[in-house]
């Protein structure tokens, strides 16, 4: 079976890699914007992670042979009123970094009390062929936002992001662990099964 190609419309090195591990098994031939030449950016001005996808999507789509897909995921914590939500990856500014971001939500919930600190990661994926949508999915996981980083592994809000059910943050899950139980993960699972009957 010749391998149909696969763009993955985003320029977080750390989704990237996490979504080519999930579906490295498919007929698939994987390329990041950066691998495809492609310097042209979205702006991504939508108010739900669902939106940002679909025009993610439909962008890089519309210029590309193969298949697109797209990704926009964020952490919403309750007490900041579901923030920083769609703004996550630039939370703290325009120069934002993973670091700076971590730092900004650990400085707002000080003293905050642990059942005062509820949060879910949000992932949606949406999948485009030549400017159409072929499919899209959302997941979704349950949280705690830890009082102190913890953790080496995964990257964005992952070091403060700890899941009750396995005691520990998902920075200090190693891949494997945290695609098994992670939003993306989820969406990715059943985005495989799409794959699966979508190719054959």
């Amino acid at each position: 079976m010749s391998k149909i190609k696969l763009l993955l419309a985003t320029t977080n090195k750390g989704k990237a890699k996490e979504i080519k591990s999930y579906l490295r098994e498919l007929p698939l031939e994987i390329f990041s914007l950066e691998e495809a030449g492609l310097e042209e950016t979205f702006p991504e001005r939508a108010k739900t992670f669902a939106e940002n996808a679909r025009g993610k999507s439909l962008f890089y789509s519309k210029g590309w042979e193969g298949l697109t897909l797209a990704e926009d995921s964020g952490l919403e914590i309750e007490y900041l009123q579901q923030g920083p939500g769609v703004l996550s990856a630039r939370f703290s500014g325009p120069q934002a970094t993973d670091e700076k971001n971590n730092e900004k939500v650990l400085k707002l919930l000080k003293g905050i009390a642990i059942e005062q600190r509820k949060a879910r990661f949000v992932s949606h994926l949406a999948l485009a062929r030549k400017g159409e949508i072929i499919q899209e999915i959302e997941e979704h996981v349950e949280g705690l936002i830890a009082f102190e980083k913890r953790g080496s592994y995964g990257f964005g809000y992952d070091p403060l992001f700890y899941f009750p059910p396995l005691g520990k943050t998902f920075a200090e899950l190693n891949p494997e662990e945290k695609n098994k139980v992670s939003h993306r993960g989820r969406a990715l699972k059943k985005l495989k099964e799409f794959l699966l009957s979508y190719l054959s």
